[in-house]
């Protein structure tokens, strides 16, 4: 017991910032102390004694504003920052070494009894307000943004954003990501944001904009050929397209990087 309250405690100053002391962390934060009493009211419920876990449950709930369903499963080093709001559902399972921060949901999408709830691998940090919902699971290392609304299965090493969730990193742009970030000890992320987290859906249209200029590079090609044999006048290229991209957010103090566009009479890109 006493091993896994110095693991809990080490957590906690491995990842925020802003603990001091020992003591300062055992008796001023609410996510240790909701994490201690589920292992109590966890207690209970295994040992068929549900209504006293319940009442404990709703007891730290009270003290600390979060609430854990006596059923869930947590794994070691758990780390619940702030706390507020959060909601852990009966047949949820987080695994070691996740991190959880204020207004998280893991809930149900079934009133049907069984599994109900998501299932989180080891490492895993599901950002501010984030809704995990339903019987999936997120893979070990994931991430999962604030305010996301995740619904599907989230694959190993992925950062998921928006409502629905969209995978906007794949687990080797991350693992890339954290190996040249020298100063992340366990590849952390706050909030499960990176800082260089692009735009779904700018994405999506830069990648139309890539389109549209292949299709603008080849039509120049063409006019140039019909020019050559007398059919009709040559058109040029339509500038106005080298400035139309969209930046991520993220971007904003990085320069933005121009959609490639092929030089009058050459290859046009790949689409």
């Amino acid at each position: 017991m006493f091993d896994r309250l110095r693991e809990d405690i080490a957590s906690v100053f491995e990842r925020d910032p802003a603990a001091r002391t020992r003591f300062e962390v055992l008796t001023t934060y609410p996510g240790l102390h909701a994490v201690l009493a589920h292992r109590a009211t966890h207690w209970l419920w295994i040992h068929d004694l549900k209504w006293p876990a319940r009442v404990l449950s709703n007891v730290a709930r009270l003290f600390t504003g979060i609430e854990i369903h006596p059923g869930a499963v947590i794994g070691r080093r758990v780390f619940i920052d702030h706390g507020m709001g959060v909601v852990i559902g009966e047949t949820a399972v987080i695994g070691d070494d996740c991190t959880l921060y204020h207004g998280v949901t893991l809930g149900g999408t079934s009133w049907q009894k069984g599994r109900r709830h998501p299932t989180l691998g080891r490492e895993v940090v599901v950002g501010a307000g984030a809704k995990v919902l339903g019987p999936i699971a997120i893979g070990d290392g994931a991430r999962i943004g604030s305010n996301a609304v995740v619904v599907k299965t989230v694959p190993p090493g992925a950062t998921v954003v928006g409502i629905p969730g969209r995978i906007i990193e794949c687990e080797q742009d991350a693992d890339r990501r954290r190996r040249a970030d020298t100063a992340a000890r366990i590849g952390f992320d706050a909030y499960g944001a990176t800082r260089d987290t692009p735009d779904p859906v700018a994405n999506a249209i830069n990648r139309l904009l890539d389109h549209i200029h292949h299709m603008d590079s080849r039509l120049e090609a063409m006019s140039r050929a019909l020019e050559a044999r007398g059919i009709m006048d040559h058109f040029d290229h339509d500038a106005d397209l080298d400035a139309a991209i969209i930046d991520s957010p993220s971007a904003a103090d990085s320069p933005a990087v121009a959609v490639p566009t092929a030089p009058h009479g050459g290859a046009p890109p790949s689409a």
